[in-house]
C-alpha cells in the first residue's frame, strides 16, 4: 500500500478523500447551490464553515481530483471553482445520504425537499441532474428545450421557505 493510503479497501479510500466533516457539503454547495466562488461557499454555508477550513478543503478537492479551480474572466482576483467527473459521480451516493436521512434523522422541511425529489425520482432523475452538471461544470451540451432539474429542485426549496414564510 502507498503512504497515502490506509489501506486499498474502496470504502476505506473515499472516506480518506470525503470522510471530514467539510468535503461532502462543499461539494454538496457547488452541486446543489451552484455556488462557484470562495465568498459564496464561505456567506451561504448553513452549516458555517470556518475560511480557513473551506480553503483547506478547496485545495484538497482541487489535489484529488474532485474539483477544478480556474480564473474567473469577470474578476482577476476570483477563481471559479468546478466538479469534476468524479464529483458529478457522487449523485447517487448524495442522494442515497438523503433518503437516509429523511428516513431516520429529524431533518427540516425545507432541507429535505431536494432530497425527497433526488428519492421520489430515482435513477432516472439523477442521470438527467448528473448531466445538467456535466453541461455546467464541464461544458457538455444537452438538447435545446432539456428541463433543468437544479432549477427544478430549486424552486421546491423556494416554494417550502415561501410557504413557511407565509404560515
Amino acid at each position: 500500500m502507498d503512504a497515502l493510503n490506509r489501506s486499498g479497501c474502496p470504502i476505506n479510500l473515499t472516506l480518506e478523500i470525503l470522510g471530514d466533516r467539510w468535503s461532502l457539503i462543499i461539494i454538496r454547495d457547488i452541486m446543489f447551490g451552484n455556488r462557484r466562488h470562495f465568498r459564496e461557499l464561505l456567506q451561504n454555508s448553513e452549516e458555517g464553515i470556518a475560511s480557513n477550513i473551506l480553503a483547506d478543503r478547496l485545495k484538497r478537492l482541487v489535489e484529488r481530483g474532485l474539483l477544478t479551480r480556474d480564473g474567473d474572466p469577470s474578476h482577476k482576483q476570483k477563481a471559479v471553482y468546478s466538479l469534476t467527473e468524479m464529483a458529478i459521480d457522487l449523485v447517487p451516493l448524495f442522494a442515497h445520504m438523503g433518503a437516509w436521512g429523511r428516513k431516520h434523522l429529524p431533518v427540516s422541511e425545507e432541507l429535505s425537499i431536494r432530497a425527497e425529489l433526488l428519492e421520489d425520482g430515482g435513477p432516472k432523475l439523477w442521470e438527467d441532474f448528473m448531466d445538467e452538471l456535466r453541461a455546467k461544470h464541464l461544458g457538455k451540451v444537452l438538447p435545446p428545450g432539456t428541463p433543468s432539474v437544479l432549477g427544478r429542485l430549486t424552486e421546491a426549496y423556494l416554494e417550502v421557505v415561501e410557504r413557511k414564510k407565509s404560515a
